[in-house]
């Protein structure tokens, strides 16, 4: 049984740093990510890396600002987050692929979501 497991969300102040974790059990994923939903918004991407080739994408709004990493050995995703700000106040979702994902921004391209870690950020 698959199940994607986040965790390390909560309440800081503004400039404050968090680090998400993201454990996947019951499958190896080709490609893992974060994205993210505000109140009153979409779902949107945040950042992905790709396990075989260490590559990774971000969303323009969290560059410079976030890091995604991956322990290959633990199936797992961390996503770095520094200098936080209000707008980065959201619930973030961990998302696995099994295959080849073309549009990594895209939530079609995942086959698997977690469900989800509140990451507040204070003015």
């Amino acid at each position: 049984q698959v199940q994607l497991a986040e965790s390390g969300g909560g309440l800081v102040q503004a400039g404050a740093s968090l680090r998400l974790s993201c454990a996947a059990s019951g499958r190896t994923f080709s490609t893992m990510a974060w994205f993210r939903q505000a109140p009153g918004k979409e779902r949107e991407f945040v950042t992905a890396i790709v396990g075989s080739t260490g590559n990774t994408y971000y969303a323009d709004s969290v560059k410079g600002r976030f890091t995604v990493s991956r322990a290959n050995a633990k199936n797992t995703v961390y996503l770095q987050m520094n200098s936080l700000k209000p707008e980065d106040t959201a619930v973030y979702y961990c998302a696995a692929a099994l295959g080849v994902v073309w549009s990594k921004d895209r939530e079609r391209g995942y086959d698997y979501w977690g469900q989800g870690t509140q990451v507040t950020v204070s003015s």
